[in-house]
């Protein structure tokens, strides 16, 4: 899409032009892994059929995990190894913030990792699974229940939003910009919201039903302001296309109104984590993996048009470039 678009986020990123993956390379690891991934389900249902007892098959996707963690950290020039750094660089950057320099490809990894709770919080309950069927550090029943459980999951739930704000507070004190304090504010909110979603999940009353609506609320409202104005530049009353912004590069303009509708359905989408549906436990299941595929697909949109308004930016600031791109449109061997 960046690339059809001429958007040049290598530029951005700051990516070297002669080590960036193309969008073929993207897809080949993406496929690799998920081949990887489908390859172990189906041995561990295969030796599950064959008698296996669960103790015996459940570490596999723990060794998945570990082979696919060696490979991330191999220093042998193979599998992109410049990518494989770079993003190294950058998840150390996003955790030891705000202790380092803040660039945009940090703090945009970080705002992808505030969507990827869901995702987090489902690797601690298989981590919590395997350490308890494999090396019979606890009982099961304590990844659902224990307190630390528990205290992991708030962990979770605030560790990439807390990751956010230390941006935001690194970025005020280098620039000396107040909206960069305005744009932590979010996150905080962001927080508070999170932790009393998980509270309300362990103890359901009307108090904390209160305080989640009053909080969720607050946070929505917030984020859909800094998406729309800030990040997206849109809701420019005086723009000469109504209600979004001078410079456009999609040429249907119909396509970023449908993106904020569907931007403020998806940013609403926490309802079920109060609603309560009495559903049994594989339908809860489907709604949390639907509500996750949503957010993926909400993130891509924000994705797109966050890095939009950025190109569009460094354009009318006249901002230098390390290299410019041909009018000529690219091609990839596959030789």
């Amino acid at each position: 899409m960046w690339k059809g678009t001429r958007i040049n986020h290598n530029f951005i990123f700051e990516f070297s032009p002669s080590t960036a993956l193309k969008h073929r390379d993207a897809f080949l690891m993406s496929t690799t892994f998920m081949m990887a991934v489908f390859g172990a389900m189906v041995i561990h249902l295969l030796l599950r059929a064959a008698g296996f007892s669960p103790g015996q098959v459940d570490a596999i996707p723990g060794i998945l995990l570990m082979f696919f963690i060696v490979l991330l950290i191999c220093p042998f020039d193979i599998f992109y190894r410049p990518t494989r750094f770079c993003f190294i660089r950058v998840i150390r950057n996003i955790v030891c913030s705000p202790f380092y320099k803040v660039l945009l490809v940090d703090f945009f990894m970080a705002d992808q990792l505030t969507s990827q709770i869901p995702l987090l919080r489902h690797l601690e309950t298989t981590g919590c699974h395997i350490f308890a069927r494999v090396f019979k550090t606890h009982h099961p029943e304590t990844c659902h229940s224990g307190r630390l459980y528990i205290e992991i999951t708030y962990f979770i739930s605030f560790l990439p939003y807390y990751w956010r704000a230390m941006q935001c507070a690194r970025r005020w004190f280098d620039d000396s910009d107040v909206n960069h304090l305005a744009n932590m504010g979010k996150y905080v909110s962001a927080m508070v919201a999170a932790g009393a979603r998980v509270t309300y999940g362990r103890q359901d009353n009307h108090l904390w039903f209160a305080i989640v609506l009053i909080t969720s609320v607050v946070a929505t409202f917030y984020q859909l302001y800094w998406d729309f104005v800030k990040d997206w530049g849109f809701l420019n009353p005086n723009s000469r296309n109504p209600w979004l912004r001078d410079d456009l590069i999609l040429k249907n303009k119909s396509i970023y109104y449908i993106s904020i509708v569907l931007n403020i359905v998806l940013r609403v989408a926490w309802v079920e984590t109060v609603v309560h549906l009495r559903v049994g436990p594989v339908q809860t299941r489907l709604v949390d993996f639907l509500l996750a595929s949503l957010e993926v697909i909400r993130r891509g949109h924000w994705n797109f048009y966050r890095l939009e308004n950025e190109h569009l930016n460094n354009v009318g600031h006249f901002r230098a470039v390390k290299a410019v791109p041909l009018p000529f449109r690219e091609t990839d061997s596959d030789s």
